[in-house]
């Protein structure tokens, strides 16, 4: 008897769940053709987005059309959101700018990486893109989260850029690592020897840290470079390991 009545009990709960459900569905139905122009009005405002189509069923507003950067795509979406009685957006846009080829696109966001945030602690971060049919996909860490923002600010507004990808990760806030950190850059941009990198204002010996574990990155001139910077960070107070990962430039 227990067993019928949970039984019961089970199928009425699914049943008023259902029934809210669908409610919830048709009372926004009711409004799809309200929404449906407030979100055309509000993308005809800006003449980038003059080239994209909305549509709207149960209040899930689809986007359709093109526009010149990946940015846009993410502001069009970011605009429609903030639509009174929209319920969530399906973001079909399609980026239609000027095609860029692989490696001539990863050149140039490689270069825009590499001095972004140039004074603001950037030999703490280590981000790199790689390119492909226009994907581009970003990795590595960062100190803080405006400089992850940062790098995919220069990314997504970058020309040839169809879609983005973001594996970037935000190091977690240790003021251990912090003196880690600190310790390694002295020991590195102070050593006689690896002094001359400190002249570069881009710092192209990235130091990484994440929860006492240290990792070089970056591009140096010689292999006995590389070898002295992992011997120096190798010596930092408080490193629970040392990772040299900096890369040997090539010679032309």
């Amino acid at each position: 008897m227990r067993t019928i009545f949970r039984n019961l009990s089970s199928l009425l709960t699914v049943g008023l769940l259902a029934a809210a459900l669908a409610a919830q569905t048709n009372s926004a139905a009711r409004y799809d053709g309200s929404v449906q122009n407030k979100v055309s009005q509000e993308l005809a405002k800006k003449k980038e987005f003059r080239n994209v189509q909305a549509s709207v069923e149960d209040g899930i507003v689809t986007l359709n059309g093109t526009v010149e950067l990946y940015q846009q795509k993410l502001d069009a979406a970011k605009k429609v959101h903030k639509t009174k009685q929209v319920q969530g957006v399906r973001n079909l846009i399609e980026v239609a700018g000027k095609n860029v080829p692989d490696d001539q696109l990863d050149a140039q966001l490689d270069k825009k990486l590499y001095y972004d945030r140039i004074g603001y602690d950037n030999e703490f971060n280590y981000v790199t893109a790689s390119v492909k049919d226009g994907t581009v996909t970003l990795t590595g860490e960062t100190r803080l989260p405006m400089d992850r923002d940062s790098a995919l600010a220069l990314v997504n507004t970058t020309p040839g850029v169809k879609d983005v990808i973001n594996d970037v990760t935000v190091a977690p806030v240790s003021f251990f690592d912090d003196r880690i950190r600190l310790g390694a850059l002295r020991a590195i941009y102070h050593d006689p020897v690896l002094s001359r990198y400190a002249i570069d204002p881009a710092r192209p010996i990235r130091i990484v840290v994440e929860n006492g574990h240290l990792t070089l990155c970056g591009t140096v001139m010689n292999s006995m470079d590389k070898q002295i910077a992992g011997i120096r960070a190798g010596n930092v107070f408080g490193a629970f390991s040392v990772q040299n990962d900096l890369q040997v430039a090539k010679k032309s």
